[in-house]
């Protein structure tokens, strides 16, 4: 009987660290995308006086991709830290619904459990985990989501995301501005690529393009960084305007 407990711990063992290297693996793809835009962040950073220590800190601690892209284009000295505040509550407001559709799949897990796994929750490895559960079960997906799979994605888009923002720092000093090769562009094209795999019609979609057109007309006649304001709010309310509208 020892010996069979012994077998079976050791075979979920091996279950639960094929899911995580298959997240790696499924990660790789979105890897080569951030890298070029983790490296433009470093050096915009730097650009604006972060240091070595202080960019890690910054993408560490607020591991988020956009909000802080949005606080380093409006950084000034010395910071307006409320404005940077009220950006960074905005633009990760995404964050809440992501949250709250992710609960389900793992309220079986203690708090000590779940809570680290909605802080290093991103939007990759969140849309790339629940497109996965849809696929493993299609009747239900909650049984068919893999903790160790979504831990494999969340590991791999973290420490490539710190790591080379970090050395985004270093690069930006020798290469200068790296926004000439055409960096900047892997951001939006990987959130085209999630959006693509997450298509559900024109509808659902609505909030995104209110959101898109809002913030571009704020761009083009409204000071700098007022853009970021204006497309999360308009698209807040663009979501809760036509959730739930099946009319």
């Amino acid at each position: 009987m020892l010996s069979f407990k012994n077998t079976a711990a050791e075979l979920n063992d091996s279950i639960d660290f094929r899911e995580f290297l298959r997240g790696l693996k499924t990660s790789i793809p979105m890897l080569l995308g951030i890298i070029p835009f983790a490296l433009v962040l470093g050096t915009q950073a730097a650009q604006k006086g972060f240091s070595a220590l202080e960019v890690p800190l910054l993408t560490g601690l607020n591991f988020a991709g956009g909000s802080e892209f949005a606080i380093i284009e409006v950084w000034t000295q010395p910071p307006q830290l409320l404005f940077l505040i009220l950006i960074t509550f905005l633009v990760n407001s995404r964050h809440i619904l992501m949250g709250a559709s992710l609960a389900p799949y793992i309220r079986h897990l203690p708090n000590r459990k779940s809570l680290p796994l909605l802080f290093f929750m991103c939007d990759e490895s969140w849309a790339l985990s629940i497109t996965d559960a849809h696929k493993q079960n299609p009747r239900n997906p909650y049984a068919g989501f893999s903790v160790f799979f979504y831990i494999g994605l969340c590991f791999a888009l973290y420490v490539m995301w710190v790591s080379f923002t970090t050395l985004g720092v270093g690069i930006g000093s020798f290469l200068g501005d790296v926004t000439k090769f055409g960096f900047d562009m892997a951001f939006p094209a990987v959130c085209l690529v999630l959006l693509r795999g997450m298509w559900k019609g024109f509808k659902p979609a609505l909030p995104w393009l209110v959101s898109l057109i809002a913030a571009a007309l704020a761009y083009y006649f409204l000071p700098k960084g007022w853009y970021v304001l204006v497309g999360s709010i308009s698209g807040i309310i663009a979501a809760f305007l036509f959730i739930g509208d099946d009319e």
